[in-house]
């Protein structure tokens, strides 16, 4: 018998009697100490060989799947830099990295699935397989979340100091894990139970090729993109950052809340440019990428004087008249007096007749009388919160329209007044079989 297989025997022992740690409820980092001279044999590469083997051997599979907390503990020095250990509890990266954690016990699930289904004897057993294995990848489809907020709240500031390669790089793999999930999905719920036998070679390969694509990033994404963010980006930033997510949500629970001093600030809001200290402190990895692509900062000034704040952005009155005579619908607002203060006139399709005479008008007068009431009592609803909108549809001559009634209220929740937006959606109504061919999924 090998040396190697001595060993591996060896760990298989060891994880067994860990399991039954694990099951008695011991503390992790305790069970660490106990095992460490076993545990440091175990390469994170050989998991699933050993989880097999186990899974031969008539270890429960809910019992293995105990050992990923495990896993993912034994192997952060792995993953976590040394420059990243010092980031304070519930601080953004903090939490991306824990959602890393959580993304690797996901695919470790998925990998463990697989090869129960791969060794699946009967129908009974392919079925079952088919249904815990669609019930992790349902679970990895998550993954959405932690990717957009890297995509949306960390890209941005690096694209403002001019490096943009590193941003579309990872997002273009980070969407051909999404993809690749969601099109085995997508396969793995049109089949029907007959055809899961047939199945099973092509699902365990496209589910093993998610799992690992989605680890590699935790890897590229812990080991190079984090500590270059951390290494260029002030606190200022990551305020703004951790208060977006929290809009967000986050993958996993949050246990302690990062608070600090310092100003929110946006890219935008930003005229930086990585010095030679900074570039110093990249990864080498992070740097040579940089170095090859160039680095112009982006100094584009987004506000203007004339500007409207409108807290999600800044417009000129002259592109906010405009932008609000492009929109697809058309809107009437009404103050909490119920007096009409502003309407649009869209460029598509018309909805109702409004003219300039109806400004100052009282709402339930826009309308026919055998409506007044009608009217009258659903601005009352969504004025007293009774109601969070109104529906209806009617027709205007050969058009089919949607008028919603919703609440405009501020950041107090104070009423301000009511909103009628009006939709023609007679294309949609009339063409449902053409509108669902033109869908993309995103």
């Amino acid at each position: 018998m090998s040396t190697e297989n001595v060993d591996r025997r060896e760990i298989i022992e060891a994880l067994k009697n860990i399991l039954k740690e694990v099951h008695r409820g011991r503390d992790i980092e305790e069970i660490k100490r106990n095992f460490e001279n076993i545990l440091s044999k175990v390469s994170p590469h050989e998991i699933p060989l050993i989880e097999q083997q186990l899974v031969k051997e008539g270890i429960p599979l809910e019992e293995i799947l105990k050992l990923c907390d495990l896993h993912v503990a034994l192997f952060r020095e792995q993953l976590q830099p040394r420059e990243l250990k010092d980031i304070p509890k519930g601080h953004p990266l903090d939490i991306l990295m824990k959602e890393n954690d959580w993304i690797l016990k996901q695919s470790e699930a998925i990998e463990l699935y697989v090869s129960i289904l791969l060794k699946a004897e009967n129908e009974k057993q392919v079925e079952e397989g088919f249904v815990k294995l669609k019930d992790a990848l349902f679970e990895l489809s998550k993954i959405r979340l932690h990717y957009r907020k890297i995509q949306m709240l960390l890209f941005p500031y690096l694209e403002r100091r001019g490096i943009s390669a590193v941003p579309r790089v990872l997002w273009g793999r980070e969407d051909q894990v999404r993809i690749k999930l969601r099109g085995l999905l997508e396969s793995i719920q049109k089949a029907d139970k007959p055809s899961y036998r047939s199945m099973v070679n092509e699902v365990a390969e496209r589910a093993l090729e998610v799992a690992r694509e989605a680890s590699e990033l935790v890897f590229r994404e812990n080991k190079i993109l984090f500590p270059a963010l951390y290494a260029l980006l002030n606190e200022g930033e990551w305020a703004a950052i951790a208060e977006i997510s929290k809009n967000l949500g986050y993958l996993v629970s949050i246990e302690e809340e990062w608070r600090t001093d310092a100003k929110p600030v946006l890219p935008y809001e930003l005229e930086v440019k990585v010095n030679s200290e900074q570039m110093d402190r990249l990864p080498p990895e992070f740097r040579t990428m940089v170095a090859f692509h160039g680095i112009e900062p982006d100094t584009y000034k987004i506000t203007g004087k004339e500007d409207i704040d409108l807290n999600t952005g800044f417009l000129n009155i002259n592109e906010l008249t405009a932008v609000l005579n492009s929109l697809p619908l058309e809107i009437t607002f009404a103050d909490k007096n119920d007096r009409v203060r502003f309407f649009t006139q869209s460029f598509f399709h018309k909805g109702f007749v409004r003219t300039k005479t109806i400004i100052g008008r009282r709402l339930e007068y826009c309308h026919p009388p055998r409506l007044e009431s009608v009217v009258r009592k659903n601005v009352d609803d969504v004025k007293h919160g009774k109601a969070g909108y109104r529906e209806f549809w009617t027709r205007s001559g050969d058009r089919i329209i949607r008028v919603l009634l919703v609440p405009v209220k501020n950041e107090n929740n104070e009423y301000l007044g009511s909103l009628e937006i009006v939709e023609d959606l007679t294309e949609v109504v009339n063409n449902p079989e053409e509108v669902r061919r033109k869908i993309m999924v995103l």
